[in-house]
């Protein structure tokens, strides 16, 4: 990898940090089928966090995995497993859900939070106080992230205020690459994974990248892409165009998920 040091603070948008990075070839990985034949799927090994470092990783099909004890790992997985929004259908039983909870559903309101839940110990073994692979130096990184416009949260909040589930990820052009989602209440990461579907259909992101096929995915309708796939739409999804997302405000789940109207404001 080339020139990955570099830690100076970008304060641009994805796409023409994007067309700069190519313009300048600075922050190139390897190519995943060169160092990576069998599809194993982790390509390069070092560099850093820096928003600039993360930016072009992403754009190169690329993810930070790794353990808080080890080396930056970066991964281009074979196949890939991606979401087309406007594919999306929600069960009849998160429908009814949507439409009686008095829940509400909010973008961008508590990205810290939300990282921070999906950072915590789930049923997988993993020992009391020991977190996720998403440790200190991802948080800091993917908040830096956000604070610059790059990384973006849906939350989904119940009828005392409290967050109950929510996801973060990465939004470059007209893909969105989604990192984790949690829930402590039953069905809160599908209703924000409903909301992120809706939002991605309103604002012209056509396909959402989930990394690695589990079970959850794939009973959502997420799909696999070869590798090679996966990379030729990427090339063409991260230079178009799409809407900007900003804060909204809290607006019940009904009216997000189930209603006529746009459900996000998509203005600031």
């Amino acid at each position: 990898m080339n020139n990955i040091n570099d830690s100076s603070a970008i304060h641009i948008t994805p796409e023409t940090f994007v067309k700069q990075i190519r313009s300048l070839g600075r922050y190139n990985f390897p190519e995943p089928a060169l160092v990576d034949p069998d599809g194993i799927g982790i390509v390069g090994i070092g560099g850093n966090l820096a928003p600039e470092t993360l930016i072009s990783a992403y754009a190169q099909g690329l993810f930070p995995w790794f353990n808080d004890d080890e080396p930056i790992a970066w991964w281009c997985p074979e196949p890939r497993c991606v979401m087309q929004p406007t594919d999306y259908q929600p069960s009849k039983s998160l429908r009814k859900q949507a439409n009686n909870a008095r829940w509400q559903l909010t973008l961008n309101q508590a990205f810290n939070e939300v990282i921070h839940a999906c950072s915590l110990p789930r049923s997988n073994g993993l020992p009391e106080g020991e977190h996720t692979w998403i440790h200190d130096d991802m948080i800091e990184a993917y908040n830096e992230l956000h604070a610059q416009g790059f990384a973006h949260s849906v939350e989904v909040w119940d009828d005392q205020g409290q967050l109950v589930g929510g996801l973060y990820g990465l939004k470059i052009g007209s893909i969105y690459f989604g990192e984790s989602m949690f829930h402590i209440a039953s069905n809160a990461s599908k209703l924000a994974f409903w909301g992120l579907m809706r939002l991605c259909t309103q604002s012209n992101v056509t396909l959402v990248d989930c990394q690695l096929p589990n079970e959850h995915l794939m009973s959502l309708g997420a799909i696999t892409l070869s590798r090679t796939e996966f990379l030729t739409q990427l090339d063409t999804l991260i230079s178009n165009g799409s809407d900007a997302w900003h804060k909204n405000s809290h607006r019940p789940l009904a009216v997000s998920l189930l209603g006529n109207l746009q459900p996000w404001q998509l203005n600031p």
